[in-house]
């Protein structure tokens, strides 16, 4: 009595398993379940062969430097950048590196101080939120979200701004670490 169950449970879904009608198949494919008096399961499946999805002539290549994500931006928002990108530099420290944060370009001092990139219909600086609350006055002109600044390609944000709102930034990493 035993073996004829399990044949006929090995023929069809197992009868403990309650699957919702909604994701019901039309006909079951016969799974290999093996089930005792107290307990069913299923017997391994082969792995199957995993694929590369996207050729790689498709996948665009990740930069590793700042000046490489800058060659693949176009004009006018690769100049804007290079403004952005002067600013902070004036400000940072000198120990400060330069990176690609989230497949864009930051800067780190002690974790990453700011980020700023260029799409399709703008620029941005993300300077993080608390930055960016500490400066919403000066920031009414522009477009913000929690930790974003949106600015036109063609229009860099004010190069007196971003020095202070760098400044800003680092003054917070530096009290952060002194506690």
């Amino acid at each position: 009595m035993a073996g004829l169950l399990t044949e006929q449970i090995s023929q069809s879904s197992c009868p403990r398993r309650k699957v919702h009608p909604q994701f019901r198949r039309a006909a079951p494919r016969p799974l290999p379940w093996t089930c005792t008096a107290s307990s069913c399961s299923i017997s391994p499946m082969k792995k199957g062969k995993s694929r590369n999805r996207h050729p790689k002539a498709k996948r665009s290549a990740v930069p590793k430097t700042i000046d490489e994500y800058l060659a693949g931006v176009s004009e006018p928002a690769r100049s804007t950048l290079k403004k952005v990108r002067a600013a902070i530099q004036s400000v940072v420290p000198p120990e400060s590196t330069e990176t690609i944060s989230y497949r864009i370009p930051a800067f780190k001092y002690k974790g990453i101080l700011v980020w700023f990139a260029a799409f399709s219909d703008h620029c941005s600086f993300f300077p993080t939120a608390a930055i960016i609350e500490e400066f919403k006055t000066d920031l009414r002109n522009f477009t913000t979200s929690k930790g974003t600044i949106h600015f036109p390609t063609n229009k860099p944000l004010p190069t007196a701004l971003v020095r202070k709102m760098v400044r800003a930034r680092v003054q917070r990493v530096e009290s952060k670490n002194r506690r």
